[in-house]
């Protein structure tokens, strides 16, 4: 089984949604990121990133969420090249596993018409809520006619320990991580934007753009715990972190 780290986008973030301290002025550019699985059973993509059209149209798609969220990323930084690279076409994925739906995670899901959408019940149920695209969820990105298996608890997805998605709510009510078991290269748990930022778990601070605060911290210990374990965290938009990952070709094994 290989893991690749593909761009998946770039976006510029305000720093106070993340440090109380900062100046509510200040900004940082973030990585947008999907993570590609082939098992033998079947090719897995862990979020799909930006939809390519907010490169040249951002206010279009993304609207107001543009006021914290702010795409700056070129064409070749967006999942469907960053596949390319890797000689994987869209139709080639099987299963698109969404940590959440927010359009930076799902905003490619509709290239994948093959394949099946694992998303938590409790993120579908969210999506479909009153008031849902204040609460970012747009339905241009995550509602595209795909199957749709609603996860519930923890999911083994090919029933060997290989890829088991876990709950991993607060950043919204059905976020979820995948932790993935290889070979050589050890376990890595994909958190997403459970931890956005290192820093956040690392202090145990909430960033402001959480669902629930305590569910959070929850969460954040779980990691703690299958961190201890020996797996490596992967966060969702941690440009240390980001830059020191392989990416691309060169899988983790």
């Amino acid at each position: 089984m290989k893991l690749h780290f593909l761009s998946a986008g770039r976006v510029r973030l305000k720093k106070s949604i993340y440090d109380k301290t900062a100046d509510r002025s200040e900004t940082f550019e973030a990585p947008v990121s999907s993570a590609l699985i082939r098992h033998k059973q079947g090719n897995v993509l862990f979020d799909t990133g930006c939809h390519p059209s907010v490169v040249e149209h951002g206010e279009q798609r993304w609207g107001s969420l543009m006021k914290v969220m702010t795409p700056i990323m070129r064409a070749e930084d967006t999942l469907l090249p960053s596949l390319a690279c890797v000689g994987v076409n869209p139709d080639d994925i099987d299963v698109v596993v969404n940590s959440h739906f927010h359009p930076d995670h799902c905003g490619c899901n509709e290239f994948f018409r093959k394949a099946t959408v694992l998303v938590h019940a409790r993120e579908i149920e969210a999506a479909n809520a009153p008031g849902a695209e204040a609460a970012g969820y747009l339905r241009a990105d995550w509602d595209h006619g795909q199957t749709t298996d609603a996860v519930d608890g923890e999911r083994d997805v090919f029933g060997d320990g290989r890829l088991v998605l876990i709950p991993l709510p607060g950043h919204t009510p059905g976020t979820m991580g995948a932790k993935v078991n290889l070979d050589s290269d050890g376990s890595f748990l994909l958190v997403s934007d459970a931890v956005s930022l290192r820093q956040n778990l690392d202090a145990d601070t909430v960033p402001r753009n959480t669902w629930n605060a305590e569910a959070l911290l929850k969460s954040f210990a779980e990691i703690r715990r299958i961190e201890k374990s020996g797996a490596t965290v992967v966060c969702g938009h941690d440009e240390a972190q980001w830059q020191g990952l392989r990416k691309g070709a060169e899988a983790y094994e």
